[in-house]
């Protein structure tokens, strides 16, 4: 049976081989920055799940933008030589590997979730975060460094930088990190940024950074390779950042030569009511697919094959971006093709169990 789930999706000269992403998810679990054999098998299993994309999780660009010490970085050779195998099985398997850039900004230095989160300390082996105001996340997070200029300029050239590691680890798509509460995101809402520079005020100048980050990224990526953003498409906040303001700046990207928008929400601040529903945040990613006329990629408990199958009927979005989903099950894709009753092929390792 003809789907949309199942179908190729092309962007740039980069062929998915459907329109199942699988979301970049952190997993705490690299030791300075570079991944080992818990990462080949956690996105290598989703390749061989049948998945059209496996987007590695946030990624750190320098070692400063950790979330946690136990994140992924592409900031050394060491990292980028780390990556190659884990890229060439994604390839062999035939889905396409993707990378997510990344600065957590004032949420960088925090424990993984199983050691309960909060603020790592200098004597516990974390850092000085910084941010575009000097404002804390949350009661009992450090203060953060406001960044200069000059700053600001070298972590642009960090991304820059980081996308050619990318490449020559293997990477086909990179996803810049513009959502849930981090660098980018901080300097975006009106919540977290309250300079009065060029950085700062307007939306023009609070979205100077992840414009330019943008730009320098795209400047050096292959013209032929993909480049994402993924923004956050409200605080959930009064006079936050809102839909009407990620319209724009989705314009903005495409006009630099983005390719696609994956539509999350949330993340800024920790006290923000979230009206979590199924496919909550779907209207987002249908939102800026018609007012920006861009592909988009839709999130947020998306779990069932006809549900997923739905959003793209009805033109809501180009490509659904699973998490949680796709963690209860790395063959989610040759089980969703089975409920819409679509032929997939199995790897051929495996295909003694298909029925």
């Amino acid at each position: 049976m003809a789907t949309k789930l199942f179908s190729p999706l092309f962007l740039r000269t980069v062929e998915f081989r459907n329109r199942i992403f699988v979301s970049p998810m952190c997993q705490y679990s690299a030791i300075d920055g570079v991944p080992n054999d818990w990462h080949m098998v956690h996105l290598g299993s989703r390749a061989v799940g049948g998945a059209g994309l496996v987007i590695a999780e946030a990624t750190a660009v320098t070692p400063e933008g950790r979330i946690s010490p136990g994140d992924l970085g592409i900031w050394n050779a060491h990292q980028v030589k780390a990556f190659q195998p884990i890229t060439s099985f994604i390839t062999a398997q035939g889905s396409v590997p993707g990378i997510q850039l990344a600065h957590a900004g004032r949420k960088a230095s925090t424990f993984p979730p199983w050691k309960g989160g909060g603020p790592v300390t200098a004597s516990e082996g974390g850092w000085q975060v910084s941010a575009p105001s000097a404002l804390p996340f949350a009661e009992g997070y450090p203060s953060p460094h406001e960044l200069s200029q000059s700053e600001i300029a070298e972590i642009v050239s960090r991304f820059a930088e980081g996308s050619l590691r990318a490449l020559e680890a293997g990477f086909k798509v990179v996803e810049l990190h513009m959502a849930h509460g981090y660098l980018m995101h901080e300097f975006l809402s009106p919540l977290t940024n309250k300079r009065s520079d060029e950085y700062g005020g307007s939306l023009e100048g609070r979205a100077r950074f992840p414009l330019h980050v943008a730009k320098a990224v795209r400047d050096v990526w292959p013209s032929d390779l993909p480049l994402f953003a993924r923004i956050s498409a409200t605080d959930w906040m009064e006079g936050g950042w809102d839909l009407e303001q990620s319209v724009a700046l989705s314009k903005w990207l495409r006009d630099i030569g983005v390719d696609l928008i994956d539509c999350s929400s949330g993340g800024l601040v920790p006290h923000a009511k979230v009206p979590v529903a199924p496919g909550y945040q779907v209207p987002f990613a249908a939102t800026i697919r018609r007012e920006v006329n861009m592909p988009t990629g839709a999130v947020g408990l998306i779990t069932d094959a006809h549900q997923a199958e739905e959003i793209l009927q009805k033109g809501e979005a180009d490509a659904v971006i699973l998490a949680r989903a796709m963690l209860r099950d790395p063959y989610w894709p040759i089980h969703a093709a089975k409920e819409l009753s679509v032929d997939f092929p199995w790897p051929v390792q495996y295909e003694r169990a298909k029925v």
